[in-house]
């Protein structure tokens, strides 16, 4: 029989394969606990670690506590540093325990009073979304902050309604973006843009459009910000256009958040005409912007084109064949 020590020691050396710290710490904390331990206290082994997490404190520690008990004369900084300007020598052990006894009462206290609430500041970021959307977010930016690129092991990444919810934000995953901690702290939800104009400029409409006026019934899918629909002059079969429901006449005249419904809508139509078509094997994805790039509805709108091998006698050059001659190189 294979001993405890044997088994543990051969997993640790031998058969690991880590991707981040996890395994050893959680291994660590298990054997210093007698063989258990609380899912809070193997988190808390982690956090110990964690020096995004020390960073994010450090932070906190200049912007918040340290100016105010400056400002009351009681600390003063010095470097990387703070410290007392009251002398701690004059104090006895015992009058030092009651200081400390003091303040962690004024903790319990304010805990006790504010319960989960003591801890918003950090969950801002992640309300009442659930681990799933949360991990698609962080997944589909890579597991790094959309806005520095750090990764999501040099920084602790947080999910940012990027119209904050006080503004009337969404929790629909287009309004969703990775945001490292530092970035997110520096955005905030304080954004002095004329909101209500932003709310109002989503449902914005064009007398006359056809894409405004598309009849529901060929609505083929959808989301907060966008539209998908067929093409009524089809390239192909299931050739689909994905537009925005704001009237905006370019791709380069939409904000950040319909871009990214428009993305995701086009991978969500895309999975639905592989689904369909067993024979489609690619696609072409473009924009026309612009009259002289051939843009007729002046309402922004993105093909998807399935593709389908000896559709054409050579695709080679593909969206390059939009210039006569120029597909071939």
């Amino acid at each position: 029989m294979v001993s405890t020590l044997g088994t543990l020691r051969q997993f640790i050396l031998q058969r690991m394969r880590m991707s981040h710290v996890y395994q050893p710490v959680m291994l660590k904390a298990l054997i210093l606990s007698g063989g258990k331990a609380s899912i809070r206290d193997i988190a808390s082994a982690f956090l110990a670690l964690d020096e995004a997490q020390r960073e994010y404190y450090e932070e906190i520690t200049k912007r918040m506590p340290g100016p105010v008990l400056t400002r009351h004369g009681l600390v003063q900084r010095d470097g990387d540093s703070y410290r007392l300007t009251v002398p701690l020598d004059g104090i006895s052990e015992e009058e030092r325990q009651e200081l400390i006894a003091i303040c962690d009462a004024k903790v319990a206290e304010y805990l006790e009073k504010r319960g989960a609430k003591a801890y918003d500041h950090r969950r801002t970021a992640l309300g009442d979304l659930s681990g799933t959307v949360r991990y698609e977010v962080l997944r589909r930016a890579g597991f790094r902050c959309e806005l520095c690129g750090t990764s999501a092991e040099e920084k602790a990444l947080e999910v940012d309604h990027i119209l904050p919810r006080k503004h009337g934000g969404k929790d629909a995953i287009e309004n969703l973006q990775a945001l490292c901690w530092q970035c997110n702290a520096n955005k905030g939800d304080r954004d002095a843009t004329d909101f209500r104009a932003v709310r109002e400029g989503l449902n914005a409409k064009v007398s006359g459009c056809v894409f405004c006026d598309l009849p529901r019934d060929r609505v083929t899918g959808e989301n907060s910000l966008a539209l998908a629909f067929r093409d009524g002059y089809p390239v192909t079969p299931l050739h689909t256009l994905i537009i925005p429901k704001r009237h905006a006449a370019t791709w380069f005249d939409l904000t950040e958040p319909e871009r990214r419904a428009i993305s995701l809508l086009l991978d969500e139509v895309r999975k639905g005409i592989l689904a369909q078509d067993r024979t489609v094997e690619g696609f072409n994805v473009g924009m026309n912007s612009g009259e002289v790039a051939g843009q007729t509805v002046f309402h922004a709108h993105v093909h998807l084109i399935p593709r389908r091998r000896g559709d054409v006698e050579n695709p080679r050059g593909g969206v390059r064949g939009v210039i006569p001659g120029k597909a071939s190189y």
